[in-house]
């Protein structure tokens, strides 16, 4: 009977024990990440973005999402994050992301329809939608789909 408990004893420490855990707090490498070179993305008012778009001559950029979206939050963590998809984004668009649930969202929708999240707009400063993309993307066909935008 007591080497069963003790097998089991042995047997509970070693499934308890996580190699992170024999680190110190200082032996400890944070995860690398990419804050500042990927998207920049706008919080101004719609109104507002519209007539920057018509000021700057330049195309929206509109990262359509609902925060119970999968693919949504794929796309702003692996994605969105990334230096060449901002290096590309930033000089060339307005970057909006809007939650089509909250805020000025469900307005925007009924200007805007969707069919699914994510949906990627690419719209002129006249409100008109140059292009529609809908779904997760890779990296690289983001910039391709930001090219083909005239």
């Amino acid at each position: 009977m007591k080497k069963v408990i003790w097998f089991l004893a042995i047997l509970f420490v070693g499934f308890s024990y996580s190699p992170s855990q024999a680190l110190s707090a200082g032996d400890r490498k944070p995860a690398p990440k990419e804050d500042g070179q990927g998207i920049q993305f706008t919080e101004a008012a719609w109104k507002a973005i519209l007539q920057k778009a018509k000021t700057e001559k330049k195309v929206i950029f509109l990262d359509a999402y609902a925060s119970w979206c999968g693919p949504c939050k794929l796309l702003q963590k692996n994605v969105f994050t990334k230096k060449a998809v901002g290096d590309f984004y930033n000089a060339k668009f307005i970057n909006v992301k809007m939650d089509m649930e909250k805020g000025e969202g469900p307005a925007l929708s009924q200007v805007y329809p969707l069919e699914a999240y994510p949906t990627l707009l690419f719209i002129d400063g006249n409100g008109k939608v140059l292009k529609k993309v809908i779904g997760l993307q890779s990296p690289e066909d983001l910039i391709a789909i930001g090219k083909s935008v005239k």
